[in-house]
Formats: C-alpha cells, sequence, structure tokens
C-alpha cells in the first residue's frame, strides 16, 4: 500500500481564534485517525509561482485512511468549529 499525503495550502485566515479552536480538535482528531505531521507553518523559501502560505503535510498509511480521517466525526466536528474563517484548499495524492 502506498503512503498518502494530505496537504493543506491556506490562502487566508480571516478569524485566528476560530482557527486556533480548530486546531486544538484537528490536530488530536488527524494523529487518532493514522495522521503523522510532518510539516506546518509558512514556507522557508518560495519560487517559481509559490505562496508565502501556511502549509500543513500529513502522512497516512494508505488513501482510505486519509479520507476516513478527513470523513470522520471527530474532524467533522473541527471543521464545523472552523467555519468559513479560512480560505484553503485540501489536496489527497498517493506517494509514488
Amino acid at each position: 500500500m502506498a503512503k498518502t499525503y494530505w496537504i493543506a495550502f491556506y490562502h487566508s485566515i480571516k478569524d485566528q481564534d476560530r482557527f486556533a479552536e480548530y486546531a486544538k480538535l484537528a490536530g488530536p482528531a488527524m494523529q487518532a485517525a493514522g495522521g503523522k505531521f510532518l510539516a506546518r507553518g509558512n514556507p522557508s523559501q518560495v519560487y517559481e509561482a509559490g505562496l508565502n502560505e501556511r502549509v500543513v503535510v500529513l502522512e497516512f498509511d494508505s488513501l482510505e485512511q486519509a479520507i476516513a480521517a478527513h470523513d470522520g466525526a471527530p474532524y467533522q466536528e473541527a471543521l464545523a468549529v472552523l467555519g468559513d474563517s479560512v480560505e484553503r484548499e485540501i489536496r489527497i495524492t498517493e506517494s509514488v
């Protein structure tokens, strides 16, 4: 089974308080679902058309595990707290 990576790009964070509350729930939810944080924060360097935006990278043992983490009740609870306080995109991709 191929490792799978969840990569989130934060284009804007409109409400830092709600984002902080989300993080308190989302981090433990991801770890309980088998996710391992590999990176989170702003880039140290960007190139080409790269944007200097917060990024989060998690590793999962499988695609199914990553999707289940997102769709599971603990993470959905975190998303409800987050609401529309961020503009971001999440990409889930399998390793080669």
